[in-house]
């Protein structure tokens, strides 16, 4: 039996705190939320600069929100930094007096073995089918994923996914059952357009907002074609910086360079992102690829109306309160974006509803819950 009071290690994001994606996002909150309930919890950290540049690093010392941070070496270099770090996190957790080691992500997933070696019990969750990413092109990196999700099917003592479509993947690939706890939200805090307004010149309404990495799988080409074509007065912000990918960066603003409309911000953090959260007309994700878009749950948590592909990841979290497109057609985008700036009273009807439907639907303090029954191995 697992003692009353855990003591915890998780790996495999990037840093905390930092927002540099959703699994350092999912990492934070589910640290802090298990700290809370008087469990210990170390999260080994990546040497290195944020992805988006130094100037976007928040300090924190040891100890954030009461969460132990440890950072491990690496190699600044593409498709080897997250191994390494991983690694050495893997061997710290190993050799570490913990209860629990959880590994996030299906790269660091390929070291699951060490801990378990030195009888630890390992959770690892799958944020998404990761060597799929287009950055990653089949090369060293991706085969290196996919190992790793080999690895957690074979020793990881409880697998976590994100949606029942990667839940159905491991069922048929490998016959491997899993556990669905999605990512959560908390309620945020609503701001006036007032630094947008000096910074970018934006107010209330007068902008559609795509936020996130900019990475080829999240479809960007696809909002721009699109909305290059929607005859409207308001403007598409793209915020958000590249993860590895500043060649796809250079394509974007390459394609948008000819629409005075579109407007590219670089990564956003802190009271800038809350502001263009609780400012936008419309929220739109046009991607082909997700584990669990946290981006939607936090732009609905404002009370965004929010437009976003059909896959099933996205489908699953709006259900009926946001409005869909067919995933990767530029034309049914179009229309939809169109259809949603001349029907001001359409969007109010959905951004009525956004929020109390989001919060009540994801909320951190149940994912801790059903993540801490795992640790302890009471999940039915």
């Amino acid at each position: 039996m697992k003692p009353e009071k855990l003591k915890i290690a998780m790996l495999g994001h990037k840093r905390i705190p930092s927002n540099e994606g959703g699994v350092e996002v999912v990492v934070e909150a589910l640290s802090a939320g298990l700290v809370a309930l008087g469990h210990s919890v170390t999260c080994y950290n990546r040497a290195g600069h944020h992805v988006s540049g130094a100037e976007h690093e928040l300090t924190a010392g040891s100890v954030y929100r009461g969460v132990r941070l440890v950072t491990v070496p690496t190699l600044e270099r593409k498709g080897f930094a997250a191994v390494i770090s991983s690694f050495f996190a893997a061997v710290r957790s190993a050799f570490g007096k913990y209860d629990v080691v959880h590994i996030h992500a299906e790269g660091p997933a390929f070291f699951c073995w060490l801990p378990k070696l030195f009888g630890k019990r390992v959770i690892v969750t799958v944020h998404g089918l990761d060597w799929q990413r287009e950055k990653w092109n089949g090369g060293f990196a991706s085969k290196f994923i996919h190992l790793g999700e080999q690895c957690a099917v074979w020793f990881a003592d409880e697998i976590i996914v994100l949606s029942e479509n990667v839940r159905q993947y491991f069922l048929d690939t490998y016959g491997r059952t899993t556990r669905f706890i999605p990512n959560g939200v908390s309620v945020p805090a609503l701001e006036s357009p007032r630094l947008i307004a000096e910074k970018w010149g934006l107010s209330k309404d007068s902008y559609i907002l795509y936020l996130g990495r900019i990475v080829p799988e999240k479809g960007e080409t696809y909002l721009i074609e699109a909305f290059k074509q929607v005859k409207t007065d308001k403007k598409l912000v793209i915020a958000g910086g590249s993860s590895d990918t500043e060649y796809y960066l250079r394509q974007l603003r390459e394609l948008a360079a000819e629409d005075e409309r579109i407007l590219f911000t670089g990564f956003v953090q802190g009271q800038l992102k809350d502001e263009l959260y609780s400012n936008a007309y419309l929220y739109t994700l046009p991607s082909d690829l997700e584990g669990m878009p946290l981006s939607l749950l936090e732009a609905m948590s404002y009370g965004s109306c929010c437009l976003v592909s059909d896959i099933p990841e996205c489908a699953e979290v709006v259900e009926n309160k946001a409005v869909c497109f067919r995933k990767s057609d530029v034309e049914d985008l179009r229309q939809k974006l169109q259809m949603l700036c001349d029907q001001p009273e359409t969007v109010a009807a959905y951004k009525a509803d956004a929020a109390g439907f989001i919060l009540n639907k994801y909320g951190w303090d149940d994912v801790v819950d059903k993540t801490l029954a795992l640790y302890r191995g009471e999940a039915k």
